[in-house]
């Protein structure tokens, strides 16, 4: 019998097979976001246990965990790691046709070589001969990505943060770039009158420039954009809920910067106009270097009450957002491109209901200056699965052209989570496969259709962000 990860897992064709094993499967990863902690890959961590390895700061799993009824001390309390280990194996047999299920056997295939299934009377094996492969040198962080065959990665960090660690990773000779993302998430976010004046008091002490003023903050962030580009910054990304494309004046956006950080809270209106001021503004620096802008959008954060003042944020309990935000997003890249300061941009959604509608939003844009300008992203979140992935990509194919997709990212805090971009060319040369055995696709054009396969893979995210 073959075992559960075998060489033609999710590949359901000889022509899926032929795609993926030939086109698909050797070329290196360009993770082009993600969330790994560069203070690993510079001191090139050596993890203590699979347990640090995989449960901690997986959300994902955290959440599984909860479903199956496993107390909070074994998610993020004091367990032992074998303890919260075990439980994880206790729940895995309850998570077929959960991704999860997927991932965490690829992951123990692709980077401990373990054929087992994981459950309760694999769990002290797998878990014994993961910590003792953890303990090799092969097994650290810089070889861990150098395993996956990984070419670059882009972290995602604030404009305010030193970037220490991508120095450090650069000035090491690593050949393996690690690259910083601009993510000025805070620099927006002015909910909260007493948190913005601190982040922005933090702004003026790194940039050298004293804030008074909505036009000095662009002048202290301009400056910070500056200096992540000298470190690589090839692209920036913002995390919303919704667009933001309010009328203002340069006159209310300077009363309202006054008024907040002068700590008064502001009314609805006012937080929106300030966030579609920032949005221009960082489009215009993005446009301005040539970076590419990201877009994630529609989630609803942090909403169990309870838990986020237990154990903080990003703890596992975030849901799709319902917002309708399709009019706004046209009259931001309108108000850009009319500019001509509209930058290559890539939008994730994170409600699915709006992937017709974003597939048919990047056509508004494009200008044929470069292959494939503006981007459907990739499934994001809680579309990164299969039935998520076929989605996004039969959304793109029908209103707009596959064949110039930028591909998969691990979008993710673990160093094996590159084992994502595998999944997904599997499940993409199935998809393609399909059309072809189906007669939808000619199969006399196989070489066209094997570049494509290779193009989605790696060739069009190298070619496209031209790191």
């Amino acid at each position: 019998m073959k075992p559960f990860i075998h060489e033609d897992f999710l590949l359901q064709s000889e022509t899926a097979k032929h795609l993926y094993h030939n086109f698909a499967k050797s070329l290196p990863i360009i993770d082009y976001h993600c969330h790994l902690d560069p203070k690993m890959v510079a001191e090139d961590h050596q993890f203590s246990s699979i347990t640090e390895l995989w449960l901690g700061g997986d959300h994902y799993k955290w959440r599984a965990l909860r479903a199956n009824g496993v107390p909070e001390r074994y998610i993020t309390g004091d367990a032992s790691d074998w303890e919260k280990f075990e439980k994880w194996a206790e729940t895995i047999p309850y998570a077929m046709r959960n991704p999860l299920y997927h991932w965490t056997h690829l992951e123990l295939k692709t980077c401990f070589g373990i054929d087992k299934v994981l459950n309760p009377d694999t769990a002290k094996e797998i878990f014994d001969e993961c910590n003792a492969k953890l303990q090799l040198p092969e097994y650290s962080a810089k070889n861990l990505m150098r395993r996956y065959k990984v070419e670059v990665v882009c972290t995602t960090d604030d404009p305010i943060d030193s970037l220490e660690y991508h120095k450090q990773i650069k000035e090491s000779g690593f050949e393996i770039k690690v690259l910083p993302t601009w993510r000025p998430d805070k620099a927006m976010a002015v909910e909260s009158a007493s948190a913005f004046k601190t982040y922005i008091d933090t702004l003026s002490n790194v940039s050298g420039i004293k804030i008074n003023s909505f036009k000095e903050i662009i002048e202290a962030l301009l400056i910070r954009h500056k200096y992540f580009e000298e470190l690589g910054c090839r692209l920036s990304d913002h995390g919303m809920e919704e667009f933001y494309a309010e009328d203002y004046t340069e006159a209310e956006i300077e009363a309202i910067f006054s008024k907040v950080y002068g700590g008064t809270e502001l009314n609805e209106a006012e937080i929106k106009k300030f966030k579609s001021a920032m949005l221009v503004e960082f489009g215009k620096m993005d446009a301005d270097t040539g970076w590419t802008q990201q877009f994630h959008y529609g989630v609803i954060r942090n909403n169990n009450t309870k838990m986020f003042k237990a154990i903080g944020p990003d703890t596992g309990f975030d849901s799709i957002s319902q917002v309708i935000t399709a009019k706004n997003m046209v009259k931001y890249f309108d108000t850009l491109n009319s500019m001509d300061k509209l930058t290559k941009t890539i939008i994730y959604n994170l409600n699915p209901s709006d992937n017709t509608m974003l597939a048919t939003m990047i056509g508004n844009f494009q200008d044929g200056s470069v292959p494939g300008k503006m981007q459907f992203g990739a499934g994001w979140w809680f579309l990164d699965q299969k039935d998520g992935m076929e989605q996004q990509m039969n959304a793109l194919s029908l209103q707009g052209l596959l064949s110039r997709f930028v591909g998969m990212l691990t979008d993710s805090r673990s160093f094996v989570s590159y084992a994502r971009h595998e999944y997904f060319r599997r499940i993409m040369c199935n998809l393609i496969a399909a059309d072809v055995e189906k007669g939808e696709i000619p199969a006399s054009e196989i070489s066209r259709i094997e570049q494509m396969v290779a193009d989605i893979s790696y060739y069009n995210a190298k070619n496209y962000f031209n790191f």
